[in-house]
């Protein structure tokens, strides 16, 4: 019965893994969809979702079941619980993920980002891309010092957000206010994808260690400071 039980806790992990890959599969695709106004490319990404609330769901009816007759305590009802937080992060970041591919079939043939934006807009979707791969690390290993270097890494999605704005506030943004809004849109989108990838991250090392990352960091940062001084 415990090798069952244990099977099961493992089972989804696998799962979260197995959603963590595809929704980063799903933010390049999605990406090239938008730069390249690949519309058969789009409309793959948006069905491709349906695949991912499958496996949340899929992931939810399991954890319930091993919370209903097992009962897990300590370390184990901490990995159901944060297990299904994990598993909202994830199908939200398929959802931002569509979004990109629905905003790219919309405006199709027409390319919703500008040329001079191009650079700017990949570089976000490579770097969201990264971020959900090391997430994905982050589960399988439960490593917590690769945890919480994705916060730090976050805040290059953050620069690149910055300087979308900076464009768009430019008096010499020459390409109106539809494509303004979509240019809007997509950096939010992106911004918000990374938010998760970072926030399933300190999921893993509150399930790793009972402690949640912001004060962990806390923890570490005047001890890293005196080091130096």
């Amino acid at each position: 019965m415990r090798d069952a039980y244990h099977e099961e806790l493992d089972s989804i992990g696998d799962g979260l893994v197995e959603m963590a890959r595809l929704v980063g599969s799903a933010i390049g695709r999605a990406t090239t969809a938008i730069l390249d106004s690949d519309l058969k490319l789009a409309e793959a990404v948006i069905e491709a979702d349906q695949k991912v609330d499958d496996l949340q769901h899929e992931l939810e009816a399991r954890a319930i079941t091993l919370l209903a007759r097992q009962q897990p305590v300590a370390t184990d009802l901490r990995i159901v619980v944060t297990s299904l937080r994990m598993s909202a992060d994830l199908e939200r970041s398929g959802d931002l993920a569509q979004h990109v591919a629905k905003l790219a079939r919309l405006r199709y043939p027409e390319r919703a980002v500008p040329h001079d934006l191009h650079a700017t807009i990949l570089e976000m979707g490579q770097l969201a891309q990264r971020l959900m791969a090391k997430a994905a690390e982050v589960i399988i290993t439960k490593d917590v010092d690769l945890a919480l270097q994705l916060e730090q890494d976050d805040d290059a999605m953050d620069l690149l957000h910055r300087t979308l704005f900076q464009h768009l506030m430019d008096d010499r943004w020459k390409h109106g206010i539809e494509t303004a809004v979509d240019v809007t849109l997509l950096g939010r989108y992106y911004e918000r994808y990374a938010d998760h990838a970072v926030a399933v991250a300190k999921r893993v090392v509150y399930l790793v260690t009972g402690e949640h990352a912001d004060d962990l960091q806390a923890d570490i940062q005047p001890a890293t400071q005196v080091k130096g001084a």
